[in-house]
């Protein structure tokens, strides 16, 4: 079968021909039909050879939907045929995170090398992909398999940060989403779906902004250094109660910081590098929480699909062919991409 894998640290992912796997006892083997690239992939390939965490060679993707096409001997929960999308930050099953549904957080994920598809483990790149259980499987019932594949990660990633922050999201309010990529103009509606809040969104783009204002924006802004300035002005002097930080490079972190009120969140979701500073003396206003959240729970990702299968969520995406993976990262890398790329690998 094809795979797009990262073969060597600092050269681009490659199309190469590997065996299809073969489910062992509790294990699921999908037919990929729709898998998600990501700005972490780009990420992890830029990270240098002394810190690259994961075995090589490795096959991307870490948003992924398919069919069941055979299962492993003790495997009673799906059957062939079964569509499906999977719930990437496995964990082991038995700490007390995992008992929570929150398995993003296990506790002995690291200590047993239990890695995500796509980060570490094989991933949704491919023909088809190994799933080591049916716990981390979710039925799709019937919602489209392209829209499906970003709602794994880009959709679950803001949806568990909104949801953290909803007290703060009342009538009243402003939120601000930085950067309105792939997971972004996902934050952008799902503010509105879920909460009464203002909605102003910051990015570099012109094209993502008019995105931004499809979705549901109420203001759109550049992204700069008069960014944190401005959304003072729309809110009167307060500040936005909850940022999200879409990009996380230390220009985002700062108009983050710069932009929320007092009491508010800064919640840092991309992974750009960037930090808050927090304690007193830090610049910070009083009481802000600053968090980095990491993916979201599997029963969040069922509620996110559930959005989607009501027609309350909806990705913007651009499609290409299993081929066609590796120049659709270099798009993603220059900003080429508006909204979320999806790989098709039977098509």
């Amino acid at each position: 079968m094809k795979a797009v894998q990262y073969r060597k640290v600092g050269r681009a992912p490659e199309v190469v021909e590997v065996p299809v796997p073969e489910p062992g006892p509790g294990q699921v083997l999908l037919k990929v039909t729709a898998a998600g690239l990501c700005h972490s992939d780009l990420a992890v390939m830029g990270w240098p050879e002394e810190q690259f965490p994961y075995p090589l060679p490795m096959t991307l993707g870490h948003e992924g939907v398919g069919a069941v096409a055979a299962v492993g001997s003790g495997v009673t929960e799906v059957a062939e045929g079964d569509e499906v999308a999977v719930y990437g930050p496995w964990g082991c099953g038995l700490c007390r995170k995992c008992a929570e549904g929150r398995e993003n957080y296990c506790l002995d994920a690291a200590a047993l090398g239990i890695m995500p598809p796509g980060l570490g483990s094989p991933g949704a790149l491919a023909e088809y992909m190994l799933v080591d259980s049916p716990r981390h499987l979710v039925p799709l019932r019937g919602l489209d398999p392209v829209q499906a594949a970003p709602l794994t990660d880009a959709g679950l990633t803001p949806y568990h940060a909104v949801r953290k922050s909803l007290p703060k999201l009342v009538p009243g309010a402003t939120a601000v989403v930085i950067g309105v990529g792939g997971l972004g103009h996902l934050a952008v509606q799902l503010l509105r779906v879920l909460t009464p809040v203002r909605v102003i969104a910051l990015d570099v783009s012109k094209e993502k902004l008019e995105l931004a204002s499809t979705v549901g924006a109420h203001e759109t802004l550049i992204s700069d250094g008069e960014a944190a300035g401005r959304i003072r002005e729309l809110t009167g002097g307060a500040g936005a109660e909850v940022v999200l930080d879409f990009v996380g490079a230390q220009a985002t972190s700062d108009v983050a910081a710069a932009a929320v009120a007092v009491a508010g969140d800064v919640t840092i979701v991309g992974i750009g590098g960037g930090t808050v500073a927090v304690g007193f003396g830090g610049g910070l206003p009083f009481e802000v929480s600053a968090s980095f959240p990491y993916w979201g729970s599997r029963v969040e990702l069922v509620e996110v699909l559930e959005l989607a299968r009501q027609g309350l969520l909806s990705s913007h995406v651009e499609t290409f062919s299993l081929d066609e993976a590796p120049s659709a990262y270099e798009r993603l890398h220059a900003g080429g991409v508006n909204g979320r790329a999806v790989v098709l690998p039977q098509g």
